[in-house]
């Protein structure tokens, strides 16, 4: 892809060059939902075994709320004069986490998976909320609503992992 192009403009109230950091620091969240709505796909295409419907059509509100997610954030960036990329080569290029490891796989197997690929999407999400909140509060305002709803998502998830005593699957 050719070179960025940035506007030479954001957001009233925020310098160009602010505007521009909190949107680039968009990117990576850009790409950690995108592969997040394809790994959720996947594990809807491949759970198996007990609890499968329930697990299976759990998932498709997730990934559509996901999608909107992404949608969000690329029309947030390209407001602040950012242009998003949600191409998948540079996702790949981009990304910093293993990609997913499992295949056909029992509902537990995809869960506890899912649950590891939350903790650290909610984690970094966390850490992009500090960052913007130092700069633009509607941008950490986005952030924080997203946050809570991929943490609802998790505890949908984890609430299949869970045994009496609160102790959760392992993968």
């Amino acid at each position: 892809m050719a070179a960025k192009n940035e506007a030479k403009f954001t957001v009233p109230g925020l310098s160009v060059e602010e505007g521009h950091k909190v949107a680039n620091a968009l990117q990576d969240r850009l790409h950690a939902l995108n592969d997040l709505q394809l790994t959720l796909k996947h594990a809807h295409w491949n759970v198996v075994g007990q609890g499968f419907i329930s697990v299976h059509e759990m998932l498709d509100p997730q990934i559509e709320l996901v999608r909107g997610f992404v949608d969000e954030l690329a029309e947030r960036m390209a407001t602040m004069g950012v242009p998003p990329n949600g191409l998948p080569g540079a996702l790949v290029q981009a990304r910093q986490w293993d990609d997913y490891g499992v295949g056909r796989g029992s509902t537990t197997e995809h869960l506890a998976a899912l649950d590891e690929v939350y903790n650290g999407l909610i984690s970094s999400h966390r850490d992009a909320i500090d960052m913007v909140g130092e700069i633009d509060p509607i941008t950490e305002d986005l952030l924080i609503a997203q946050t809570g709803q991929l943490e609802l998502f998790q505890w949908f998830m984890r609430s299949h992992l869970e045994n009496d005593a609160g102790e959760l699957a392992a993968k």
